[in-house]
C-alpha cells in the first residue's frame, strides 16, 4: 500500500452526487495521484461480440452508475478507498475495426497502467479483452487461477473462423499457458450448449464448473466453499461477465440467458474473496443500450466495489456476522 494518505472520492457533502468528476466512484485520476494500489481502467471495445453489440459504451455507463458508492463497506468492515489508493486510469483506446490490433493495444495499455499501480480492475468492453489481460497477468504472476463468472463457458474454439472473440478467450488462455489448470473455475454457467463436447473440452482446458442451477442446492456459501477449495492460495484473477446475473438484474448485456444469479448472491460471493490472493479482475459485457434505470450499470459498479473492497488490506479480517440498520449508511 502507498505510504501517503490515500485520496478518496469527492466529498458528497460538498459536491452533489449527480455532479463532480466522471471517474469511477468520483475517485481521483491516476495521473493526479502518481501511483495507486488499485487502478480502474476502461476498455471501450466490443468488436468481438457474436450477438448484441454495445458493450463499448460499458465503461462510461458503469462509471456513471457508480456515483452513489460510498467510503465504508459495512459487511467487510473496511474503507476500500481509505486504506489503499484507488484511482481511475481512464480508457485504453482500441481499434474498433481490428480485433488483433485491439488485443495488442489492451496488452500494451494494461502494462502501462501497471507501471503505476499494483492491481488492475478493468471495465469492458466485451469478454475478448480477458485474453490480453491474462497475458499481462501471466507476465507478472505466472499462470493464474481464474474465477470466471458467466452464463457461458467462453472456451469455444472459433466463431465464423475467428479464433479470438468474446466466446473464446479462455480456450486461448489455456492453450497459451496463461491459467493454472489445477485452480480455475466457472461460476453461473447455464443455458443450452452446442453439444456434450463443449463440457468435455472445457474440462480438458482446466476448468471446473459450478452451474447456476447449483445455487439452489449449494446456496452462495456452498459456492464460496467450492471456489476456495479449487483456488486455494494461488494468485487469482476474477473475470466477471455481467450476464452471470439473471436478466431481471442485468438486462443491459449482449447475450442474456434466463435463470441466472441474483445481485445479492453475486455480491455475497465476491465479498468472500477477501480471503483469496486477488491479483486483478475485469467486469465485462455491460451494454447500456439494453439497460434501463441503470439497473445493469449499478449491479456492475457494486460488483467492482466489492472486488476493490476484497483487495483492501483491512478486509482480511473477514465479513461481519451482522450489520445493524443504524450502520448501513442510508441516504446520500
Amino acid at each position: 500500500m502507498n505510504s501517503a494518505t490515500p485520496r478518496g472520492p469527492v466529498d458528497a457533502t460538498a459536491v452533489p452526487r449527480f455532479g463532480g468528476p466522471a471517474t469511477f466512484a468520483r475517485l481521483p485520476r491516476l495521473d493526479e495521484v502518481g501511483r495507486a494500489d488499485v487502478a480502474v481502467v476502461g476498455v471501450p471495445f466490443d468488436s468481438g461480440v457474436s450477438y448484441r453489440p454495445g458493450a463499448r459504451f460499458g465503461p462510461g455507463h458503469v462509471r456513471a452508475s457508480s456515483k452513489l458508492l460510498r467510503n465504508y463497506n459495512p459487511v467487510l468492515d473496511v474503507e476500500p478507498f481509505g486504506v489503499q489508493q484507488v484511482a481511475d486510469a481512464g480508457d485504453i483506446a482500441c481499434n474498433p475495426f481490428s480485433i488483433d490490433e485491439a488485443v495488442e493495444q489492451v496488452d500494451r495499455g494494461a502494462r502501462a497502467v501497471l507501471e503505476h499501480s499494483t492491481r488492475l480492475l478493468t471495465i469492458g468492453g466485451d469478454h475478448t479483452i480477458a485474453l490480453p489481460l491474462l497475458r499481462v497477468m501471466r507476465e507478472v504472476h505466472g499462470p493464474v487461477a481464474v474465477v470466471h463468472f458467466d452464463a457461458h463457458l467462453d472456451t469455444w474454439d472459433t466463431y465464423f473462423g475467428a479464433p479470438v472473440t468474446h466466446g473464446t478467450p479462455f480456450r486461448r488462455a489455456s492453450e497459451e499457458g496463461l491459467i493454472d489448470q489445477t485452480g480455475s473455475i466457472h461460476v453461473g454457467i447455464r443455458g443450452p450448449l452446442y453439444g456434450p463436447s463443449d463440457l468435455a473440452d472445457d474440462q480438458a482446458l482446466g476448468f471446473q464448473v459450478v452451474g447456476s442451477h447449483d445455487m439452489d442446492d449449494l446456496g452462495w456459501r456452498g459456492v464460496v466453499e467450492r471456489i476456495r477449495a479449487r483456488v486455494g492460495d494461488r494468485p487469482t484473477y476474477v473475470s466477471l461477465d455481467i450476464d452471470v446475473l439473471d436478466p431481471a438484474f442485468a438486462p443491459g448485456t449482449g447475450t442474456p440467458e434466463a435463470g441466472g444469479l441474483t445481485s445479492r448472491e453475486l455480491l455475497n460471493i465476491l465479498r468472500s474473496f477477501n480471503t483469496l490472493n486477488l491479483v486483478g479482475a475485469d467486469i465485462v459485457e455491460v451494454a447500456p443500450a439494453y439497460d434501463h434505470a441503470e439497473v445493469t450499470g449499478i449491479a456492475a459498479s457494486h460488483a467492482a466495489y466489492e472486488l476493490i473492497s476484497a483487495m483492501a488490506p483491512a478486509a482480511e479480517a473477514g465479513p461481519r456476522p451482522h450489520v445493524s440498520a443504524s450502520t448501513t449508511g442510508l441516504g446520500g
